[in-house]
């Protein structure tokens, strides 16, 4: 996880180390480019709905195929980042992803349902791969006193993808689809030809995010990434379960995976009621109530900047602990202040949320070594949180209200502002923190 010849022997180490700026451009360029398919990938849930005349359990298996696809692959990313190394984890990813975007095109032509569900089990799989690979990679582009502040410098421009993505399904697809009040006076012919047309509409955005890939693919290719790493030799996997014991042995890991799994949880529960939050408690109408939850992804873009700088300053686990007590803070307002005071509470939350998932990781990686490749994969399974937590806050808000259900993100960052707490308590921390500042250019953040 060293790096070969840091050029920061003399002075204050830095975030990214000259002769790695490269290299870590071409990562974040990973980054923002898996933001947008993901934020693009929501926007189809309704797109495919109306396209094939499904229910709405039906068309959710857009979003199970993504999930599904990211806590699948996380672990053979984490082999392939054991065996070969992360650059050859980050490609295999990239090429994968892109593979997935490519299949949209025949997906297109079939017109069936599941075809286009393989077509994004395809892509989110490679992007499963990529961000198993992508962040341990940038923690290991550095000095580890610098490693938390650099994954969130990288995770920076991953809502700039976000929003490019909703930007996508805004101008190319949303606007264009065929009417649902026009099929109604269309013969058979006629409906056939426009669900090819709008089919033709999400081909787009893929073909386009699948060559982007393909570009950063072959930057990557051909570009020298001057890391130490030390891919196992064949025949050492039987390793690997001595290293899933260490994983479990490992307080800060276990518990970091626990964590990640709640942020996640709540930021999604956050972000997935926000609209029913303005619309069923304060009032607003439905055109008001997304312009709500676009400050959010707004406040979460620039707030992730803003963590960058406050990481300089301040310890990590300290920053994360007050982060996760406001966002707390910020769910109790919206669960008991039932008016405009509440909905601003709703999207200042995602100012804590801005922090949480590369500091998590960051955190719970620390010192682990040749573990990380593995570990990391159990960081992004707990991705799976998204996809459970909802539910929950979705029934408490049937039996108690929409307000109330903010209790459900508020308990799950409280966990997170918990595991913060035993970081700044551990010992490890505080020792890891003394090697690092008695080493020339090893300064604690």
């Amino acid at each position: 996880m060293a790096v070969a010849h840091d050029d920061q022997s003399w002075g204050p180490a830095r975030v990214v180390p000259r002769h790695l700026r490269v290299p870590f451009i071409l990562l974040v360029l990973c980054f923002a480019t898996w933001g947008a398919a993901a934020n693009l990938t929501d926007i189809l849930v309704g797109v495919f709905r109306g396209i094939f005349d499904m229910s709405n359990f039906q068309s959710s298996l857009v979003q199970f195929a993504y999930y599904g696809a990211y806590f699948l692959l996380a672990l053979p990313a984490g082999y392939i980042n054991n065996r070969f190394g992360y650059k050859t984890g980050t490609l295999v990813g990239l090429g994968l992803a892109a593979v997935g975007g490519m299949l949209f095109l025949p997906a297109s032509e079939i017109l069936e349902y599941e075809v286009f569900l393989l077509a994004l089990f395809f892509l989110a799989s490679g992007l499963s791969i990529l961000e198993t690979s992508a962040n341990p990679f940038v923690i290991a582009m550095g000095a580890p006193s610098k490693a938390t502040q650099r994954l969130n410098l990288a995770q920076a421009f991953n809502p700039i993808g976000a929003n490019i993505g909703v930007l996508m399904g805004a101008v190319f697809i949303l606007p264009e689809l065929t009417p649902e009040s026009s099929k109604v006076i269309m013969n058979d012919a006629e409906l056939l030809a426009s669900q090819q047309a709008d089919l033709d509409l999400v081909l787009r955005p893929y073909l386009g995010i699948a060559a982007a890939l393909m570009l950063i693919w072959l930057l990557i290719l051909f570009r020298r990434f001057d890391l130490p790493e030390s891919p196992v030799p064949l025949g050492s996997e039987a390793k690997s379960s001595s290293t899933a014991s260490r994983l479990w042995n490992n307080r800060h890991y276990r518990y970091g995976v626990m964590a990640q799994f709640f942020n996640v949880a709540a930021q999604t529960c956050i972000w997935t009621f926000t609209i029913l939050y303005a619309q069923d408690v304060v009032g607003e109408s439905a055109e008001d109530a997304g312009w709500w939850l676009q400050t959010s992804l707004i406040i979460f873009l620039f707030s992730r900047f803003l963590m960058v700088w406050l990481l300089g300053i301040f310890r990590p686990p300290l920053l994360l602990f007050v982060m996760a007590v406001f966002g707390v803070l910020c769910c109790l307002t919206a669960m008991f202040s039932l008016d405009v005071v509440g909905l601003v509470a709703v999207v200042s939350a995602s100012a804590s949320l801005s922090l949480m998932f590369p500091t998590i990781y960051g955190i719970a990686l620390q010192g682990l070594g040749e573990d990380a490749k593995y570990g990391s994969a159990g960081l992004v399974m707990a991705i799976l949180g998204g996809a459970l937590l909802p539910m929950v806050h979705g029934a408490v808000m049937d039996t108690a209200g929409p307000a109330m259900g903010y209790a459900v993100p508020g308990v799950c960052l409280a966990l997170v502002a918990a595991y913060a707490m035993f970081d700044l308590k551990n010992p490890r921390a505080a020792i890891e923190d003394a090697q690092a500042e008695s080493k020339p250019g090893g300064e604690r953040p």
